[in-house]
């Protein structure tokens, strides 16, 4: 197996990792808390949830992380269009738009999905997604590595760090609340539609898209540095190394900018891009270097479906499945028991089909 499969592997296998909490792995600590009543099991699922407001959870990294590998599929393409004529780079542009396009369509009707349907009047539709979130951050960061020589992407990255940071940090006179920051201020005037749960401003506004980009952008940088010839270890540990140095830095920034993913500071930024550094390091070494394929192939029959496996989570309700293929044998099971059942029963489930899907060779890409 060529050293870029590998990588590839490594790469679809941490995306898995990163969905795997999000389509029924969250649950586990919870249910394994009601079995045992550990206090660790109880730290775990706390790591489960988003935080309220400034702050940091495992949680709240599963977003910023899936941006970052979107990133590193660019990296690992390597494409430039400079030089290239205006009718050959045409192809290139229709895709990318194609894409962005796409993913925002499909982020707009997974928000209005578990039954709630799509309201017939456009104002009350949700237009800011994930999913969009995902397609704008991808789409920004890869004009900037088509167009622009590595040296001026990091003039572009660093642009648009210090015009995020700062125009966000001298915007009024507490830009650092949900009241009054600029993303407030700008998804009030110009996002249409509904913000998530009616909040002041959306988690997927508009000027987060900026700042979102920058962990694509470095997920590009760290797909270039995979495709160095060097060995595995020199990779991973050179990309744990930078990734340990712009954590350390996003939380030494955190006092005078808080670490904040609703209004995706500067700060966060960094501490995401870090941990996700940190993992894709880990990953590299796990399943490239110890050589631990069958794990990794376990997880990438989540993350080469990723985009279906997501949108199945609100337009399928895996749970009625569930209960109605093994409820009975759920319900014998002592009563502490029955939530984790219920947790590995949903998971084993979704895995199935995604093996499925893989072995006929169906894979939603967009």
């Amino acid at each position: 197996m060529s050293t870029v499969k590998q990588r590839l592997q490594a790469l679809d296998a941490l995306r898995g990792f990163d969905m795997f909490w999000i389509i029924g792995g969250e649950k586990l600590f919870a249910a394994l808390l009601l079995l045992t009543g550990w206090p660790l099991w109880q730290v775990a699922a706390d790591q489960m949830l988003h935080s309220p407001w400034h702050g940091f959870t495992f949680y709240d990294l599963i977003f910023p992380l899936f941006i970052f590998l979107s990133g590193v599929t660019i990296g690992l393409q390597r494409q430039s269009l400079i030089g290239m004529a205006w009718a050959d780079r045409q192809p290139h542009y229709r895709k990318a738009f194609k894409r962005l396009l796409l993913l925002s369509l499909l982020g707009v009707l997974y928000n209005h999905g578990w039954g709630t349907g799509m309201p017939m009047a456009l104002n009350e539709i949700r237009y800011a997604s994930v999913l969009g979130r995902i397609g704008m951050a991808w789409f920004l960061a890869a004009m900037i590595a088509w167009h622009l020589p590595w040296r001026g992407q990091l003039m572009a990255g660093l642009v648009l760090a210090l015009g995020y940071g700062l125009t966000q940090g001298l915007w009024g006179s507490a830009p650092y609340s949900s009241e009054l920051s600029l993303n407030t201020w700008v998804d009030q005037h110009w996002l249409p539609g509904i913000t998530y749960q009616n909040a002041p401003l959306d988690p997927e506004g508009l000027m987060s898209h900026l700042s979102a980009a920058l962990n694509a952008l470095v997920g590009v940088w760290a797909g270039y540095w995979l495709r160095q010839p060097r060995s595995v270890w020199q990779r991973a540990g050179v990309l744990a190394l930078v990734a340990l140095a712009s954590l350390v830095l996003g939380w030494l920034l955190h006092p005078l900018v808080p670490v904040n993913k609703t209004l995706w500071t500067l700060s966060f930024v960094l501490v995401t891009v870090g941990w996700s550094g940190l993992f894709l390091a880990g990953f590299l070494a796990v399943v490239d270097g110890l050589g631990w394929h069958r794990l990794g192939k376990l997880f990438a029959l989540i993350g080469v479906n990723s985009i279906f496996i997501y949108l199945a989570s609100a337009w399928f309700d895996w749970g009625y499945t569930v209960d109605s293929l093994a409820g009975g044998v759920i319900r014998a099971l002592p009563e502490p028991a029955q939530a984790l059942a219920a947790a590995v029963g949903l998971l084993a489930l979704q895995w199935a089909v995604l093996a499925l899907m893989a072995r006929r060779g169906l894979f939603l890409k967009v």
